[in-house]
């Protein structure tokens, strides 16, 4: 689920990115397109250190579908 355009499906390119204060901003893309697009729940808190168990969290989220929002 993102917030510019709703439900995305397909083959998607997941990133997670540091940024100030803890916070992480997950976008996702489909592949081969030039727009991202925020997933719902984006930017979440996770602690320094954290980021790639967090982004492994977020591909399963994908992955799974069911409107996927960003795990907390």
């Amino acid at each position: 689920m993102t917030d510019e355009a709703g439900v995305v499906t397909g083959d998607l390119i997941v990133r997670t990115t540091r940024l100030a204060d803890d916070q992480v901003s997950i976008t996702v893309q489909y592949v081969g397109a030039e727009e991202w697009y925020v997933l719902t729940g984006s930017p979440v808190a996770v602690a320094e250190g954290g980021l790639e168990d967090y982004h492994e969290r977020v591909l399963i989220a994908v992955e799974q579908g069911n409107e996927a929002v960003a795990p907390t």
